[in-house]
């Protein structure tokens, strides 16, 4: 049986698009962020930073640490989705 792809769900989503407001915000281009995302020890190209943003590759928790930590950013602030429907995040009722 072929391996299913894994879906993004919406807090894979969130993260995405705040990475990249985040990003635009510090003035850094892709190709500048993924150099320095690299600089820290977590190898990443461009293109698979784009790959992220576009939400057509999962950011792992590596990922999401070393993108955080290349902007200035507690990883949290990457997690942390502007919705407005907060609840479509929520898991289980929490």
């Amino acid at each position: 049986m072929p391996p299913r792809p894994l879906e993004i769900g919406p807090a894979g989503r969130a993260a995405a698009h705040a990475i990249e407001r985040t990003r635009v915000a510090r003035g850094y281009s892709q190709r500048q962020l993924a150099t320095r995302v690299t600089a820290l020890g977590r190898p990443m190209t461009f293109t698979a930073l784009s790959r992220i943003e576009r939400t057509v590759r999962r950011c792992d928790i590596d990922d999401l640490v070393a993108i955080a930590a290349a902007l200035g950013a507690p990883p949290h602030a990457l997690l942390a989705a502007r919705s407005s429907r907060p609840e479509s995040l929520r898991v289980g009722g929490i």
